[in-house]
């Protein structure tokens, strides 16, 4: 028998104490969540969620697995967090990740990293990994994470989950704690298409308080199959490289032979700047992490380093102690890139980079309706295999990138497992506010194929 949403949340400490070596989670609210369940009503009220911290929920700590940000309180809640709450939605906890969201594997937290629920030994993927762990292990039925350049659809397929990137845009990112501002996208990991469509209707469209917010209508997901079976695909032919696991690249075509086979139409694309993602990626989101990030001070709220002569001495020691290596790495990244003598050298042309991306996307999207990619190139990494290597860590992202630096939706669907059990994802990527086009796609391979 089903427990009700009330039972749940009052098992809700002893089951999270059960998962204690995953380390997914930073805070347990399910006490806050037991204080609003009477009465609760929505298209989330059956549902219990959980969201990355490094979103506000007022009278929570948001520490953003920092150590700047310990004992910080949230004084207001995330547009996102409050039209969940709107929705009836049940939020339990609050997840661990990269601190800041800057990483791959949920390795970079001052909370020590968060493990795979498939093994624990390895990496559940990041900057969202906490939230992808506990919806994978059923701790909750579903969970927000942010994605910058792939941080909740690279832990979705290294867990096993359906994970969506909105349209930059379509989700308010009022009362997300910023990294890179212009990519920066609140998404969804759920259990199944139709869960993760919900929760995505529920907290996608414009806010008054994000200006970047579009106000292109949001619909309600519905299944039809034959609205499904004239979707065209398209198979870029820079994602079929050696660098992909052989097993991905089966599962794959195995895919594309059953839709085939299925009656859709499957064409070859090209995406012909691809190879330039990861190079561009990584210098405007690290010149727009060092802006962000100045405000963390010492001054304003968090911590303060107790050491400091003067004013200039207590700045550089509460962000060289705040601050972990990784953050660290990517502001003085970023501060080097906008530095006069080399901001036209490498941040204007990664900016003249990302509009041939983005025309890349927009050329192949009067071809195809949907483009089908594997989500990452390999399966999840041993805990601290690639924390040292900075390089092979950021190449994690090489599939995912592209997407961000263009703002089109994409999702990450599971699609079995590996050989050695581990969960395969790929990923499925459509134009502009068309994450309807990415739904109907994945239900249909969800309720059609076995993996």
């Amino acid at each position: 028998m089903n427990k009700s949403i009330d039972e749940r949340l009052r098992g809700f400490p002893a089951a999270l104490a059960e998962q204690n070596e995953l380390n997914a989670v930073i805070a347990d609210i399910s006490d806050q969540a037991i204080a609003r369940v009477n009465g609760q009503k929505g298209p989330l009220a059956d549902y219990l969620l959980a969201i990355k911290d490094n979103l506000n929920l007022v009278e929570t700590e948001t520490t953003c697995a920092s150590r700047i940000l310990k004992d910080y309180r949230s004084l207001y809640t995330a547009t996102a967090v409050q039209r969940l709450l709107d929705a009836g939605a049940h939020v339990a906890a609050k997840t661990n990740l990269d601190e800041f969201a800057m990483g791959s594997s949920t390795e970079h937290s001052c909370e020590g990293p968060a493990r795979n629920p498939h093994n624990p030994e390895l990496v559940p993927g990041g900057s969202s990994g906490g939230s992808a762990v506990v919806v994978a292990t059923g701790l909750v039925d579903a969970a927000l994470g942010s994605d910058t350049g792939g941080s909740v659809r690279q832990p979705a397929a290294f867990c096993g989950l359906y994970g969506l990137k909105p349209t930059y845009g379509r989700v308010s990112r009022y009362g997300l704690v910023a990294f890179a501002s212009s990519f920066d996208q609140i998404g969804v990991f759920a259990g199944t298409t139709e869960l993760a469509a919900r929760v995505f209707e529920s907290i996608a469209g414009h806010d008054s308080l994000d200006s970047t917010t579009s106000d292109q209508p949001v619909g309600t997901f519905a299944y039809e199959e034959e609205q499904a079976r004239r979707i065209t695909i398209g198979l870029p032919e820079e994602y079929d490289n050696e660098g992909v696991d052989r097993e991905i690249r089966e599962r794959r075509d195995d895919l594309v032979t059953r839709l085939k086979n299925d009656g859709f139409t499957v064409k070859g694309i090209s995406l012909p700047h691809t190879d330039y993602g990861i190079a561009a990626y990584y210098i405007l989101t690290t010149a727009e992490a060092s802006s962000n990030l100045a405000r963390f001070d010492g001054v304003r709220y968090g911590y303060r380093s107790p050491d400091g002569q003067n004013l200039e001495a207590m700045y550089t020691n509460t962000r060289s102690s705040g601050f972990g290596p990784e953050v660290q790495r990517r502001i003085m990244l970023g501060t080097y890139v906008l530095s006069a003598g080399y901001m036209d050298k490498y941040y204007i042309r990664a900016m003249r980079v990302r509009r041939l991306i983005r025309d890349d996307f927009l050329q192949a999207f009067k071809e195809v309706d949907l483009i089908l990619t594997p989500t990452t190139p390999s399966f999840p990494f041993p805990i601290g295999g690639k924390v040292d290597d900075p390089l092979t860590m950021y190449l994690s992202d090489v599939f995912t990138v592209p997407m961000s630096l263009a703002g089109v939706p994409s999702m990450n669907i599971p699609v079995g497992h590996g050989s050695n059990q581990l969960p395969i994802g790929l990923q499925l990527t459509a134009n502009y506010f068309n994450e309807e086009t990415i739904f109907q796609l994945s239900r249909f391979i969800e309720q059609q194929y076995t993996f």
